[in-house]
C-alpha cells in the first residue's frame, strides 16, 4: 500500500512512518523540513512542501492508496492550520481520485448528541478556555471533512505523550484527563488504514 503522510516529521508522524515502513508499505512523507525525518528507507519518498500553502500537496498525494494527516498545532503556527491544510489535502485527493483519509484531532472535538464523561466535560470546558482557537480550528476541519465524499476517519485523541507503544483501546470510549502514547495513536491510525476501520466515523483512542 502507498500511504501519503502529512505531519510526517512530527512527534506522532515519525512513529507512524516508521511503523508503516516496518509493515512493508511504501510511504510518501510530505515535509516542510525533510531533514527532520530521522531515518531513510528505500520505500520512503520525501516530498518537500508546505501543507498550509498547498506547496507539494498534490505531488505527494498523486498515486496514493490512502492519506493520513497527523498535523498538530504549535504555539507559533497559524490558528487555522488544520482547516486550511485539510482543504488543500482533500482538494488534492479529489483531484487525484484518492478516497481513503485518516485525520487526527483532539478528543475535545465532539459529535452531535455525544455525552462525554464528567472528566471529559471538564476537559472540554478547559480547552475552550485555554485553547479556544485550536479547538475551533479542529472543529471546523472536522466539519469540512465530514461534508466530503471521502472514506474518512477522524481519530480523536487526548493529551499525547512520548514513549513506546504499549497498547490502546479505541472506538466509542470515555476519555477525560488521561494521556496516550503517540506511538499507540500511530498504531491505531495505521490499523484504520490497513483494515478499513471506522470509515466515516470519529473513534476515540486512549491507553489500554
Amino acid at each position: 500500500m502507498r500511504i501519503t503522510v502529512f505531519g510526517a516529521t512530527g512527534r506522532t508522524g515519525v512513529p507512524f512512518v516508521r511503523r508503516a515502513l516496518d509493515a512493508g508499505h511504501e510511504v510518501v512523507a510530505h515535509a516542510r523540513t525533510p531533514s527532520k525525518l530521522p531515518f531513510s528507507d528505500e520505500r520512503l519518498v520525501v516530498v518537500e512542501g508546505d501543507v498550509y500553502t498547498g506547496e507539494g500537496v498534490a505531488e505527494a498525494i498523486a498515486g496514493a492508496d490512502a492519506v493520513v494527516s497527523l498535523l498538530g498545532q504549535t504555539g507559533d503556527g497559524p490558528d487555522d492550520l488544520l482547516t486550511v491544510a485539510g482543504d488543500h489535502v482533500t482538494g488534492a485527493m479529489a483531484e487525484h481520485g484518492v478516497t481513503r483519509y485518516v485525520t487526527l484531532v483532539g478528543a475535545g472535538v465532539r459529535e452531535a448528541g455525544e455525552s462525554p464523561s464528567l472528566s471529559g466535560k471538564v476537559m472540554g470546558t478547559l480547552l475552550r478556555l485555554v485553547a479556544k482557537e485550536v479547538l475551533a480550528d479542529a472543529e471546523e476541519h472536522v466539519r469540512r471533512v465530514r461534508a466530503t465524499d471521502l472514506e474518512w476517519t477522524v481519530v480523536r485523541a487526548p493529551r499525547l505523550v512520548d514513549g513506546d507503544a504499549s497498547g490502546y483501546r479505541a472506538g466509542d470510549i470515555d476519555l477525560g484527563f488521561e494521556s496516550v502514547a503517540r506511538a499507540d495513536v500511530a498504531a491505531f491510525c495505521l490499523d484504520c488504514v490497513e483494515d478499513d476501520l471506522h470509515v466515516r466515523e470519529m473513534p476515540k483512542v486512549g491507553p489500554a
